[in-house]
């Protein structure tokens, strides 16, 4: 079975919330709710495609040294297996903006489990919830 290694990110703000995307229709699982983030690339870090996508997804900049391992999941889906690193980052450069059709939407911590995600997230919700 294909791995695949997507790299996610809790970015928290000072209010303790967690920025949550909406997948936009289209997309496999359109509707549900995840971490920002995306493939990491051949060649590329985990945290290399990180700071890629979120200036790519978000118009927002980041760096290597504020990005902070948390968790992972690893879950198979029909076809292929996820690997997905998921760090933490408080900070960035910019204001978090959807520039590929996602809704946004900051969330508390303890309302995560409110919000329909793909399965591979959903295992990530208490850790980070303790976490915070």
């Amino acid at each position: 079975m294909k791995v695949v290694l997507v790299s996610a990110v809790a970015l928290v703000d000072r209010d303790g919330r967690v920025l949550l995307a909406q997948r936009p229709p289209g997309k496999s699982m359109a509707g549900l709710w995840e971490f920002p983030g995306g493939k990491v690339e051949p060649g590329e870090t985990p945290e290399a495609a990180l700071i890629r996508e979120l200036e790519e997804e978000l118009g927002i900049g980041t760096w290597e040294s504020c990005l902070a391992p948390l968790t992972f999941a690893s879950h198979a889906y029909d076809g292929f297996h996820l690997l997905m690193p998921l760090f933490a980052c408080r900070k960035w450069d910019g204001i978090p903006q959807a520039r590929e059709g996602q809704t946004l939407e900051w969330a508390d911590p303890k309302r995560l489990r409110d919000y329909p995600m793909p399965p591979a997230d959903i295992p990530l919700i208490p850790i980070l919830r303790d976490w915070l």
